[in-house]
């Protein structure tokens, strides 16, 4: 039985960093196979963008920050800002997401307009088996989730009040810049 599930992704940060992506992320239960497809547009250009899912794992509805989220009202919602409504960084969209390493150097990179699109196959069985390991609960529950689109050119001037460094990765690699809910078709 193929579920398939679907977020209309919105530009969050928008106003600040001077573009306003957009796009739509599929996910495809077909078997033993999850299929992810995220397309987007309008994001900062040559920039590489980490991609994830993020919840709640007691199983909370996840829902998308808004600039409500801005709680050092500095203009930005940040990363750690987005967690009382999102929850926290679940599955990354990258080379390998069944591994569910986040910082990584293989997230997809935008065009020169600011365009990508990403298209994995993951084993169903191992992102399951690893979601257990972490999560305490291998069902993905998608349709509580949200994905988050992250990253600014490191050229790109912020205000130190940003916060949410992941290991050598910079709030510039983590900022987010595009949000949806997951909901199922």
């Amino acid at each position: 039985m193929t579920k398939k599930y679907q977020a209309e992704i919105k530009s969050l940060n928008g106003e600040k960093i001077g573009t306003h992506p957009t796009g739509e992320a599929t996910f495809t239960v077909d078997g033993d196979t999850l299929t992810v497809e995220i397309t987007m547009d309008h994001t900062s250009p040559n920039t590489q963008h980490w991609m994830h899912f993020h919840g709640f794992p007691d199983g909370k509805d996840a829902q998308p920050a808004t600039i409500a989220q801005d709680t050092n009202h500095d203009g930005y919602v940040d990363l750690p800002e987005t967690e009382p409504v999102s929850g926290t960084t679940m599955v990354p969209f990258n080379d390998a997401p069944e591994k569910m390493d986040i910082p990584t150097d293989t997230y997809p990179t935008s065009d020169a307009n600011g365009h990508f699109h990403y298209k994995k196959e993951v084993p169903l069985a191992e992102i399951s088996k690893k979601f257990q390991e972490v999560f305490n609960d291998a069902d993905l529950h998608l349709e509580k989730r949200v994905i988050y689109i992250h990253g600014v050119p490191d050229s790109m001037e912020l205000p130190d009040t940003i916060q949410g460094a992941v290991g050598k990765y910079d709030q510039h690699t983590t900022l987010p810049i595009a949000v949806g809910k997951i909901v199922e078709q």
